[in-house]
């Protein structure tokens, strides 16, 4: 696979370069610092994959993913977990967090080149199908990845956020409309202003209130019609 490496720190492009070189079904064609660089190239050189960095001078790793329609496959790679949503949001196809250690560093690769095998040499990716599954938020020190697919719910608190998963509870700083906007909606939905479910976990409903697992979520007037016309019409069977 043809990659490019974008980074405006000489360290870490050298660093991800030395991980290219050891990893045999890659080639770098090039390394630039900022995304502007990277647009020039990406005219001139033939990517299958990008390692793309967030924050960078004159235009952000974000900014190149939101003016750019058809980009190779990405993979981010930065120091900051707050981006994870936004990487999601944009199809991003992994998310690296620094210092990269090979073994993350290989994974992602091999993920890249399994999808292209998948979709064949002549087709364009699409990179939606090949989004990551997780997230990354910040708990007090440490970084937690979440899995969409573990949240049951998440209960917003002020600024902070509370995700219930099967795997416990984690609370980050973080606004709900961010969560909201970067989740599928097809398998979330708001059912109150402080609280969106995942629609598969929902076990019933009665009331004004579901239940999932051991936990009653309340479902407010405002958006009961919603939660009914979504989750329970085209399901119900009757007599």
């Amino acid at each position: 696979m043809n990659c490019i490496i974008v980074d405006d720190e000489p360290l870490a492009r050298e660093g991800l370069a030395g991980y290219v070189r050891d990893t045999d079904f890659l080639r770098l064609k090039a390394s630039c610092e900022n995304p502007l660089q990277l647009i020039e190239l990406l005219n001139a050189e033939q990517a299958d994959l990008v390692f793309l960095d967030i924050h960078m001078p004159k235009m952000s790793g974000i900014d190149f993913l939101k003016v750019t329609t058809r980009p190779p496959l990405v993979i981010i790679v930065t120091a900051f977990p707050d981006y994870a949503l936004d990487g999601f949001r944009f199809n991003v196809l992994d998310y690296l967090l620094k210092p990269i250690t090979f073994e993350h560093f290989f994974k992602a690769a091999s993920r890249a080149r399994e999808y292209q095998q998948l979709v064949g040499n002549n087709s364009q990716p699409s990179i939606q199908k090949a989004a990551a599954d997780y997230f990354f938020i910040k708990c007090a020190n440490r970084y937690e990845k979440i899995f969409f697919n573990d949240i049951l719910y998440i209960e917003a608190l002020q600024n902070y956020v509370s995700i219930f998963t099967s795997r416990g509870k984690y609370i980050a700083l973080l606004l709900m409309k961010t969560l909201e906007e970067n989740l599928d909606s097809k398998s979330f939905i708001r059912v109150h202003k402080s609280y969106i479910v995942s629609i598969d976990k929902i076990e019933s409903i009665e009331n004004n209130e579901l239940k999932i697992k051991s936990y009653k979520i309340p479902v407010s007037r405002n958006y009961r019609e919603q939660v009914m016309e979504r989750v329970v019409k085209n399901k119900l069977w009757l007599k």
